[in-house]
């Protein structure tokens, strides 16, 4: 390519740092810790980005997959450190950001029936590399069951219940499974979401979220109140989201905390 004009390389008289510029929504299969298993091989969605400062016009985005191509062999959160480094070094940034996308699997059981199959849930690392300080965040989906307080309360019998969707984001000092974030979560709520129920499994949720009802800040404090107590998360945000079953909207609730202690 002896010859070519970088335009990427010139100048910008507007003097503007950027804060990220990148890629995003690459799919790349990835390893993942398993509790169960030791690692579960899974395909995430990858964004790469750096922080561009005001003297370069453009990035050069092809840097980025070069740099990806260069691991032979799946990503791993351990090696992410590695690949931050790798992106700073190829493409002569101060500061690297990446983030994995991707489902998890945990093989759950029916409560009554025992019968097995996979639930998945939506989980995300983010990491961030600045001269030698690097981040890492890591954050899960958990779908659950609420049912309403009120409704319970003011119906003769009877209680509206939903879906739910619990978002834990947090960092942490020392290594958190993603399955204690689900298991929390699912401790929490008014009954956890199963892949398979067979009726004595729908007789069981059905009254267990009857006997455990939850506001979406209820929820929030519940979930809050867990990671305050463990020493080795330094920081987390919680954010639950009911999708209505008798409204046209969802009630939401949103928490930042760290450990107190």
């Amino acid at each position: 390519m002896t010859g070519l004009t970088d335009v990427q390389s010139r100048g910008d008289s507007r003097r503007i740092d950027i804060d990220k510029v990148g890629v995003k929504n690459i799919r790349y299969p990835i390893i993942v810790r398993d509790r169960s298993r030791g690692n579960q091989h899974t395909i995430a969605s990858v964004n790469m980005y750096v922080r561009l400062p005001h003297r370069f016009k453009g990035t050069h985005m092809s840097r980025f997959l070069e740099v990806l191509s260069a691991h032979d062999q799946a990503v791993s959160i351990e090696n992410l450190p590695h690949l931050l480094q790798g992106i700073r070094d190829h493409l002569n940034a101060e500061e690297a950001h990446i983030d994995l996308e991707f489902p998890f699997f945990i093989q759950k059981k029916a409560p009554v029936s025992g019968a097995q199959a996979l639930m998945d849930y939506q989980v995300r690392f983010s990491g961030v590399q600045r001269g030698d300080d690097f981040r890492m965040t890591l954050g899960v989906v958990v779908p659950v069951t609420t049912l309403c307080p009120c409704s319970k309360e003011i119906s003769d019998y009877g209680a509206h219940n939903q879906r739910s969707h619990v978002t834990v984001n947090l960092s942490f000092h020392r290594f958190v499974w993603v399955e204690e974030v689900i298991e929390l979560v699912e401790g929490q709520a008014s009954c956890p979401l199963y892949a398979i129920l067979k009726r004595p499994d729908e007789k069981y949720v059905t009254e267990r979220a009857y006997d455990h009802p939850m506001f979406v800040e209820d929820m929030v404090r519940a979930i809050a109140s867990e990671l305050e107590k463990d020493a080795r998360i330094s920081w987390f945000t919680v954010e639950s989201e009911n999708f209505e079953s008798i409204h046209n909207h969802s009630a939401y609730a949103f928490l930042e905390g760290g450990n107190r202690s």
